[in-house]
This record gives C-alpha cells, sequence and structure tokens, in this order.
C-alpha cells in the first residue's frame, strides 16, 4: 500500500514513493514557493525557550520610587 500525503502548499495528494520528485510537495513550484515563504521569514520554528513571561512588562519610567 502507497502512502498518500498532502502537498504542504496547496493540499493536493502526494503518492510518497521514489517516483515523487517532489516529495513531500507536487510539484517543484510548490517546492519553490514553500523555499521563497521560509527565506522571506514568513515561516519560523517556534524557539521552547521564548516562552512569554506572567510578569508585566518593565516599565519605561524605571522601577516606581514611593
Amino acid at each position: 500500500m502507497v502512502k498518500v500525503v498532502a502537498c504542504p502548499h496547496c493540499g493536493r495528494p502526494v503518492e510518497w514513493t521514489e517516483a515523487a520528485r517532489w516529495r513531500p510537495f507536487c510539484s517543484e513550484r510548490c517546492r519553490l514557493i514553500d523555499l521563497g515563504d521560509w527565506i522571506e521569514e514568513n515561516h519560523r520554528i517556534s524557539d521552547p525557550t521564548d516562552v512569554p513571561s506572567d510578569d508585566p512588562p518593565p516599565s519605561e519610567d524605571g522601577p516606581a520610587h514611593h
């Protein structure tokens, strides 16, 4: 049984075989569009160390003095 995956760009079905030259993409066009998106930083890999803090952002005036 041949595994079929969706093209990451357009969603067309792609058979996961040696004959599928551009896998996981359906074509060179979809592959190049995706590459261009990475180059333009439209895609990013999340950084697990970049977790939002529960602390409020520091004041631009500096620490409050009473």
